[in-house]
Parts: structure tokens; C-alpha cells; sequence
């Protein structure tokens, strides 16, 4: 490899320092299996966290089964080109992928191909992927301070094997420079990927959830991460529920929102639709404070810095991927900064809690302008859910599923 991708590659992982974001979907598929399935495509579910493509497959005694595929969730799809209108029922495909490891007629879409002869890899960029929205926006509010008003998204992470079969997860710019599949140094293959130690396992699932904490933990912190199973619904995320305000600013590239006034700064995440208020100038918390997920922010500029001091927060889960959590005395500085000929908000991070962490958690992420609008994420994880709409052996998966988990 070159020493300039390697490099790239380097100073990716150090920019961002955030655990390892991996979804719970990967591993519930066998990787290590191909398949392929012709049909009509019957519907499609454009949702997050994971879109599904319903397509009618005739056996060989003649009868039609409904698979359901599972692709990227709706706003990553959306990010890259793709639309509803492109997987309108009636047309003829072919599906390439991997089977799942509890249900029957459910895959991982790899590839899909149209009966035209198109074909779309899992983490295609149609037409090249859409462009960022207009960049022709002033740096700086009336009040002379740094405009961060706009929709802002992390740069999409890809597997650097477009069919998402194998190879490492990376940002989009450093994945499309390598071989399909590369491994590089300095990282490691998506966990669950094809030949991974967790495609391996026995019990696969809980090999990826067996990861360590971002941060030290007292005993405290311990005990209440020993009594957390993310694969409940002690996990917010596998019940379409935000987490934090750490992580759910980037997780999976989602699209920001940020609304801006003299006073206050009004973020809206894409993921699960949370939303918060900073308050500019406010020199204080009130008291008492009412505990909850986002907790209360205050902020100060500094320079062209604007620093969030933010308290208040119900306890709750900070990483759910490490079973780490944060109790309600969890304190957090952010520092947003605007590069105004870039065009990137830059949030570095620092979270403390001393009585679930011994020491200081810190970590950075870069925003880009967005290349759509801001849409409140909807939400349907059909993987553990039992009350999805659809039909009813689509419940009846989902409730095998969760039965599995548990």
C-alpha cells in the first residue's frame, strides 16, 4: 500500500475518537455464505435503522415466497443516490448476498441487479453520490460571530468491499482509494465480516458485543455495565430510542440540523430525531434541574469557539456497543469550531463522570455540509422488533429474533 493511503488511513483513526460503531445487523448474517435469489420486487420499507427489499421469489414447486433483503438504513441510501423510485414494485432483480442465521427468505443484499443489466453494489454512489448542498453561505452571522446554521453529516463510512461482504469500514475518501476488500494497516476487518473472528464464533452475536470500554470504569461503572444487555431493550437503539449526545451526533452519518440565534443554538440529530438547546451567555445552570437524555447546555465563546458546558442528564447508556454507562452526574465539554473555507464544524469532547469513570473520555468528530435536507429519522428495526407493520411472519421473525438474543 501507498504511504500516502496508509498515512490517510492513520489520521483518520486519530481524528476520530470514538469506539467502534459497528451495527448489531451485520452479524446477524453468515458472511461467510453466498447466495442469490431472483424475483419481483414487491415493496420496499426505506426506514433506518436498515431499508428492506421485499421481493417475490417463485419456487420450484411453484409457489411464491416473500424474502426480504436487508439493505443500508434509509438516510446512508439517500446520502448516495439511491430513492424509492429506483426500487419501484414490478420490476425484475436479482439479489447476490449472504442468508441470515435464524430465518428463512432473509438476506443481506450485496449486490442488486435489474433486469436491464444495471447493477448496484451495496455501498454504491450512484451517479457518483449526490454533491454537498450549496456552500454559498455566509461564515458569519450579522453579529459577527461564526455561522453554524445548516445541515451537517459526518463523512459516510464504507466497507472498502462495496458488496459489504468483507474488508475493513472506513471513511468513504480513503475506501474508495484501496483494493476491494483491503484490510490496511493499522485496521482491522469490519467485526462480522467475511472470515472474521466473529463470523467464526459459535455464538457470533455475542462475540461483537464483546468489546471493551472506551474508558476506565470504577467499580460503580462496572457493576452497572455488568447489569446492561444491549441485546434488550436495555439498548435504546434496538428500540428506535436516542441514546446520547455524544455519539448519537455521528452515529451512522446520520444528517444534523443546527439552528442558530444571538442566544442559543438548537441542534437537531438525524438519528432518532433528538433535539437540543444550548443557551448562549447563560452564566449558570438553573436549579433544580429536570433530568434528561440531552441535559441542560450552557456556552461561552471563546474566540471563534463556542464551548458547551452540559449537566442535568438522566442516567442512561453513553456506549451501548461496550455495555458502558453514564450516571446522572455525567458532566460534558464540547468546543465547536468552523472552518469556514473547508466548510467543516469540528465538536471536540471531553465526558467525565466520577462515579462510573475513573479520569476523562475525550474524542473529536468533523461535520460536513449535508448533501440533503435534514428529515427526522424514521425509525423501524425490523431485525428485533415483534410489532412491526408487514405481514405476520414478518412479526414472527422479528420475535425469533429477539427469542435468540435473549
Amino acid at each position: 500500500m501507498h504511504r500516502t493511503v496508509r498515512s490517510a488511513v492513520l489520521a483518520a483513526a486519530l481524528v476520530v475518537a470514538t469506539p467502534a460503531m459497528a451495527h448489531h445487523g451485520i452479524v446477524n448474517f453468515d458472511l461467510n455464505k453466498d447466495m442469490s435469489i431472483s424475483g419481483t420486487i414487491t415493496r420496499v420499507e426505506f426506514v433506518n435503522p436498515h431499508a428492506w427489499l421485499h421481493v417475490a421469489v417463485v419456487n420450484e414447486d411453484g409457489a411464491t415466497q416473500d424474502w426480504r433483503c436487508e439493505m443500508r438504513g434509509a438516510s446512508a441510501l439517500k446520502r448516495s443516490g439511491w430513492t424509492v423510485e429506483m426500487l419501484a414494485p414490478g420490476q425484475q432483480v436479482t439479489v447476490t448476498g449472504s442468508p441470515d442465521r435464524q430465518l428463512g427468505h432473509t438476506c443481506y443484499l450485496g449486490t442488486l441487479i435489474f433486469a436491464d443489466g444495471r447493477s448496484y453494489d451495496r455501498y454504491e454512489q450512484i451517479n457518483g453520490g449526490l454533491k454537498a448542498m450549496a456552500r454559498t453561505r455566509p461564515a458569519r452571522r450579522p453579529d459577527g460571530r461564526p455561522n453554524f446554521a445548516g445541515d451537517w453529516a459526518g463523512e459516510q463510512r464504507v466497507m472498502t468491499d462495496p458488496r459489504g461482504i468483507e474488508g475493513a469500514f472506513l471513511p468513504i475518501h480513503i475506501a474508495e482509494k484501496l483494493a476491494p476488500g483491503a484490510v490496511p494497516e493499522g485496521t482491522r476487518a469490519f467485526q462480522g465480516a467475511r472470515g472474521t473472528p466473529e463470523s467464526l464464533a459459535d455464538d457470533p452475536i455475542a462475540a461483537a458485543w464483546d468489546r471493551q470500554s472506551p474508558m476506565r470504569l470504577t467499580e460503580a461503572g462496572r457493576r452497572a455495565a455488568d447489569g446492561f444487555d444491549p441485546a434488550s431493550t436495555d439498548n435504546p437503539r434496538l428500540d428506535c430510542k436516542p441514546t446520547n449526545i455524544i455519539f448519537d451526533w455521528s452515529f451512522d452519518a446520520d444528517v444534523n440540523r443546527i439552528e442558530q440565534t444571538d442566544d442559543t443554538l438548537t441542534l437537531k440529530y438525524g438519528f432518532m430525531g433528538m433535539e437540543r438547546t444550548i443557551h448562549i451567555g447563560m452564566t449558570g445552570h438553573p436549579e433544580p434541574l429536570e433530568p434528561s437524555i440531552t441535559g441542560h447546555s450552557i456556552a461561552r465563546w471563546d474566540g471563534d469557539a463556542l464551548v458547551v458546558d452540559t449537566i442535568g442528564f438522566k442516567p442512561g447508556v453513553l456506549s451501548a456497543d461496550t455495555s458502558t454507562m453514564h450516571s446522572a452526574g455525567m458532566h460534558v465539554i464540547e468546543r465547536f469550531t468552523l472552518d469556514a473555507e473547508a466548510m467543516t464544524l469540528t465538536r471536540d469532547y471531553e465526558v467525565t463522570d466520577v462515579e462510573y469513570f475513573d479520569g476523562t473520555y475525550g474524542g473529536r468528530d468533523v461535520m460536513h455540509v449535508a448533501e440533503i435536507p435534514y428529515t427526522p429519522s424514521n425509525c423501524e428495526d425490523h431485525s428485533f422488533r415483534t410489532d412491526v407493520p408487514g405481514p405476520e411472519a414478518q412479526a414472527e421473525a422479528g420475535k425469533r429474533w429477539w427469542e435468540f438474543w435473549k
